[in-house]
């Protein structure tokens, strides 16, 4: 294991769930469909990474031909999850998106046992379940129940698929490579799978206000630092921990939904949003200690 900080960790995960939350926002405020949104977010984001990736040039040429079918594989994944979930959101409010989207844990749970019989002790569980039940409380004066809302409601769910399948492909693989290197390929490939569907389905490329360009140039910078973080610490723990971080996003969204979209908050979402970020807080500082403990032993052990 790298070295790291336990302090570190917990701060960049609290980073990355403030980054993510304005995605849902930026995504209700442009007219360009998810495809394209998705597309040249993840276009901008590889522009603005080049000059990094320009400064490892050593570390590019070193990476093996194979590496690249897992970046594309990665970026299939991580396309795919953008569709759905920017698809969602055409049809459902962010809250009822972003809270079927927080389920990501406990499906990144499940495929980590079946596919790496990882195993997860009973307090995060627990930690784990009191969340998911606070989920629960966000959408119980949310989710919709027409049928362009359960519509939604499944493209949210399918994208939760998506992202838990590109989490698991970099879990595996990103540990030989720089996070950057490895974000900036995945994103490469995911913007060039991205391109070629709109091509097929002659979506609008160009015409957009300048105000679409901008949320663009935003999107492709500030939730896009969540995936490099999430990346980053893919050195460190497991997905089920990332996804578990990713669970603030529907407090985070919704709050700025209320503000911003003028989405009301009920009172069981409230609630909710107490329940996830407490409960979220304590998964956070149990890791914590975990990781604390992982880089002791590896200190005497070195020693």
């Amino acid at each position: 294991m790298k070295k790291t900080t336990a302090n570190g960790m917990m701060i960049l995960m609290i980073l990355s769930i403030l980054f993510i939350s304005t995605s849902a926002i930026f995504a209700k405020w442009t007219t360009a469909s998810p495809s394209v949104l998705s597309m040249y977010r993840l276009w901008f984001a590889c522009i603005w990474m080049i000059p990094i990736v320009l400064n490892r040039k050593e570390e590019v040429k070193s990476i093996p031909k194979k590496n690249f079918r897992i970046f594309a594989l990665a970026g299939f994944f991580l396309a795919f999850h953008f569709i759905l979930w920017y698809g969602s959101l055409v049809f459902t409010s962010v809250a009822s998106s972003t809270i079927i989207l927080a389920l990501q844990p406990l499906v990144a749970m499940i495929f980590g046992y079946f596919l790496f019989k990882e195993k997860t002790n009973k307090s995060s569980l627990i930690c784990m379940l009191i969340a998911i039940s606070g989920v629960v409380f966000i959408g119980m004066g949310d989710i919709g129940l027409s049928v362009n809302a359960f519509k939604g409601d499944l493209l949210s769910f399918f994208s939760v698929i998506a992202a838990v399948a590109y989490l698991l492909v970099g879990q595996q693989n990103v540990k030989g490579l720089t996070h950057w290197i490895y974000t900036f390929f995945v994103f490469l490939f995911a913007a060039i799978f991205l391109t070629i569907y709109n091509v097929i389905t002659a979506d609008n490329f160009f015409h957009y206000k300048l105000q679409d360009w901008g949320i663009f140039v935003a999107l492709a910078v500030i939730p896009s630092l969540a995936h490099i973080i999430h990346n980053y610490l893919l050195n460190y723990v497991n997905a089920t921990t990332i996804s578990m971080s990713i669970l603030g996003e529907p407090v985070g969204a919704s709050i700025l939904a209320f503000f911003l979209l003028n989405e009301v908050l009920a009172g069981f979402q409230l609630i909710g949003g107490v329940i996830v970020i407490i409960s979220v807080f304590l998964y956070l500082v149990q890791q914590q200690k975990v990781l604390a403990m992982k880089i002791s032993e590896e200190t005497i052990t070195s020693a």
